[in-house]
């Protein structure tokens, strides 16, 4: 009986490997077919698996039988699903079915973490609670509604199922699409002579309730092993900050100027002024806390992207 990590080559997914693999658990990792698969800890086998084709996800889940699965597996960006709101349903709420209709037929009683997002929640100026009115407001935010309702359906077939409503969490390795990554990967092209040194940008007057990656994957192991079947937390910092002054702290550890210039393309339909956390049920029935400090998460995401080789 092994964990299943799906997604596990992509953002949360792989600081999901690191975390666990530390505890030197049999872990299986899936990764989308022909995508390259990064480095992981001993102990971790890689298989290739399609989430939307039915028919290979049941063969992989009925050989490797997980008694854990960490579905990190998904389309994650708001803004590119308005171009393509087909694929960010097929692997969001498709995929997901395949993969809990498959643990369904194996007859496992499997504990599942779905982590979902906090764009299901109605726009709000207050700090949002688990209890608050589910409105989504883009298609990403859609597919995320109907991935939790999904997993919860599921509950029926004798799966513990577990949702992680998360924040915005930012760190090494995350796609430079969003937007503290993007700024990172700018930074250093800048710092090394592969771009002018301008960075393009869209609305900086948003705030968001941003926190470590390596945190939030703290939080997903804690809901998986001990959070109330069918219940939902909140994974978040309840602090906000606006991504001009996110912006700025990273500027300040740039090594030459920058200039910035706004870029009204670079502005998103609907996009939501506030989103801000309340972690309260997480903190109080689970005990979890973030534990990295911000300017220590823009030390090193800005680390990885100087790391990395001209594209």
């Amino acid at each position: 009986m092994s964990i299943l990590v799906t997604g596990a080559a992509g953002f949360a997914g792989s600081h999901v490997l690191d975390l666990l693999g530390s505890g030197g658990a049999e872990i299986v990792a899936w990764h989308r077919p022909g995508r390259p698969v990064p480095p992981a800890p001993s102990g971790v086998t890689w298989r290739a698996v399609d989430l939307v084709d039915a028919g290979a996800v049941g063969r992989a889940i009925a050989e490797i039988k997980p008694r854990t699965v960490y579905h990190c597996a998904g389309a994650a960006h708001v803004g590119r699903s308005w171009e393509n709101t087909t694929s960010t349903f097929e692997i969001n709420v498709r995929g997901t079915h395949n993969l809990l209709d498959s643990l369904r037929r194996a007859k496992l009683r499997t504990r599942v973490l779905i982590p979902s997002s906090a764009m299901v929640y109605r726009s709000s100026n207050e700090v949002m609670t688990e209890d608050d009115p589910l409105v989504p407001h883009s298609p990403y935010a859609l597919s995320k509604l109907a991935q939790e309702m999904t997993g919860l359906r599921a509950r029926a077939d004798g799966l513990h199922v577990s949702i992680a409503r998360s924040f915005n969490h930012v760190g090494p390795r995350q796609d430079p699409f969003f937007a503290a990554s993007g700024f990172a990967r700018r930074i250093a092209d800048i710092e090394a002579g592969r771009w002018e040194p301008e960075i393009a940008v869209g609305n900086l007057d948003a705030r968001r309730d941003i926190h470590d990656v390596r945190d939030t994957v703290r939080a997903y192991r804690l809901i998986l092993e001990q959070g109330v079947d069918g219940r939902a937390y909140n994974v978040c910092s309840g602090r906000a900050i606006s991504i001009r002054a996110l912006l700025d702290k990273m500027l300040a550890q740039a090594r030459v100027p920058i200039r910035i210039r706004v870029d009204p393309g670079r502005y998103r339909p609907n996009d939501v002024p506030l989103l801000l956390g309340d972690p309260t049920r997480l903190t109080t029935e689970l005990g979890w806390l973030p534990e990295i400090d911000l300017d220590q998460t823009l030390n090193d995401l800005l680390a990885y992207w100087r790391s990395k080789p001209a594209a």
